[in-house]
């Protein structure tokens, strides 16, 4: 440790510090509102609007806002929050990354600056990781809001658009990175206004931000309208590489695929993540589909669909890179484990799998 640092602090002591007055604010309210009546407190909300409305910010009014929801949650959930909860709520009010140790009450935190940010009624988002833990944290904290005044909405897989419509115009909003982003991609895919379930992005809070913004953000969120295809081909070139021979190679230099007297179909390559068609494969091709040239142009549809079947059975593991759950093919997250519901694989993998 640097003598500047022994004499200074490291600079998330130092930011710490500059929020200690504002913990001492809170602190300082908390007997007053202990002899608020539930009506007084309820109150306390129109009066936080009345004077945003008046040209005060939503710091001037932090600490009253802050101590009015610690005062509702002793009242409905009988949990008090401490100073380490009412710190890392001023942290994320201010945009930045609270880390909390389990055991702190992350869930509770959140109910802080979600509060606070709802109060100019352009609306709060709080996203999770999946439809328990929306569910979970949105009844459960929904009842502090709800005594306060606000309106609670939750976002789970499944649910129409005039269902979403109405959770997106609540005051808080909880969701999960997933619905929160499709529905973000359909409403830029709307023709009319009407079809729109969002209504504009102001405040989010997310949990398991290392999660969400790191590790599944390498996942895109993929929309695969309708296809001119027809189901029928994709069948077809499921019912053809299913027959086939594949070849699983073990060094990315070989161009197996080329030679001629390999006795395989297709080969595959794990680590490059392909699927190829063999000389001995094309010509079975071919055979099979009653053509002349498979890399001619007009062929080229075909081709594009027997590529990806051959890639859903050779790549594409059951249980491992995706499951089957009532008749429906959903994405498994390679980094999380956690089924992607809504999401699909692009070029007509997905549909080659179900055709598989």
């Amino acid at each position: 440790m640097s003598l500047i640092t022994k004499i200074f602090g490291t600079r998330s002591e130092r930011e710490l510090k500059s929020i200690y007055p504002i913990f001492d604010k809170i602190e300082a309210l908390e007997p007053d509102f202990q002899k608020l009546s539930d009506a007084e407190l309820k109150a306390m909300t129109t009066k936080f609007k009345e004077r945003l409305s008046k040209g005060e910010t939503l710091d001037d009014i932090l600490p009253e806002a802050f101590a009015t929801v610690r005062e509702a949650a002793v009242r409905v959930l009988g949990e008090r929050f401490y100073r380490v909860q009412l710190i890392g709520g001023v942290v994320l009010h201010q945009g930045r990354i609270a880390e909390m140790k389990t055991g702190e009450g992350k869930t509770e935190v959140a109910t802080l600056p979600a509060y606070l940010n709802a109060l100019n009624g352009k609306g709060v988002h709080v996203v999770t990781v999946n439809d328990y833990l929306v569910k979970f944290q949105g009844e459960m904290m929904g009842k502090v809001y709800r005594f306060l005044g606000l309106e609670v909405g939750l976002i789970l897989h499944g649910m129409n658009s005039a269902e979403r419509r109405k959770a997106y115009a609540a005051d808080i909003t909880y969701c999960t990175n997933n619905e929160l982003g499709f529905d973000y991609l359909r409403d830029n895919m709307a023709i009319y206004s009407s079809e729109l379930v969002q209504r504009g992005h102001v405040f989010a809070i997310v949990d398991e931000v290392d999660s969400i913004l790191i590790d599944e953000a390498r996942t895109p969120l993929i929309i695969s309208g309708k296809g001119e295809d027809s189901t029928d081909l994709y069948l077809k070139a499921n019912e053809f590489a299913k027959r086939l021979k594949k070849l699983v190679l073990v060094s990315t230099d070989e161009k197996a695929e080329e030679a001629e007297d390999i006795d395989a179909d297709y080969v595959v390559d794990e680590k490059a993540n392909t699927a190829t068609l063999t000389l001995k494969g094309i010509e079975k091709a071919e055979r099979y589909f009653n053509i002349e040239n498979l890399s001619d142009i007009e062929n080229s549809t075909l081709s594009h669909h027997i590529n990806q079947a051959i890639k859903a059975w050779g790549l594409m593991k059951a249980d491992v890179d995706y499951v089957v759950k009532d008749g429906e093919v959903i994405i498994v997250d390679e980094f999380t484990g956690r089924l992607m519901y809504g999401r699909r694989y692009n070029e007509g993998l997905h549909q080659a799998i179900e055709a598989k």
